[in-house]
């Protein structure tokens, strides 16, 4: 008979353990989260696939073209700005479709949406078609505006 307390507290003793386990909110608000292709990709892959969906890539405010007489223009720069969203995007910039690379003579300035190019010192050779290449996941916008440096007759 001296076996029985033993047997009956060992159950106690375990449930006690399960129960603990058992609700774990915090285990089935994981399950919900993983794709249902068995956990391959991490967990805080798929909120980032829907803000993608959810939010639409564009140019809030568009290029536009900066005109210059060389004679006001040349030592003066020239700042070609767009607006864009989201402002995670990533933008690139292009001059008659090569890309532009940040140097002494063009600066990129980012700050939030407001993604801006600045042509330095311009001089007539930097008359041309510049391009503002948004990007984001495989998405692609382009905005372009013309940089006009007139001659004096």
């Amino acid at each position: 008979s001296e076996a029985k307390p033993p047997k009956e507290e060992s159950p106690k003793g375990i449930s006690p353990v399960k129960a603990k386990k058992t609700p774990s909110p915090g285990d089935a608000e994981r399950r919900k989260l993983r794709p249902g292709s068995g956990g391959e990709k991490p967990p805080e892959e798929p909120p980032f696939t829907y803000q993608l969906k959810a939010v639409p890539l564009k140019f809030v405010k568009e290029m536009k073209d900066i005109v210059l007489k060389e004679a006001e223009s040349v030592g003066s720069s020239a700042i070609f700005e767009v607006l864009i969203s989201p402002s995670t995007a990533i933008t690139s910039w292009m001059k008659d479709g090569s890309n532009i690379r940040e140097s002494p003579k063009h600066k990129f300035i980012a700050d939030g949406k407001d993604r801006k190019l600045h042509i330095i010192d311009v001089q007539l050779s930097d008359a041309g078609e510049y391009t503002c290449v948004l990007r984001l996941g495989n998405k692609e916008k382009t905005s372009t505006a013309k940089l006009v440096v007139e001659g004096i007759p």
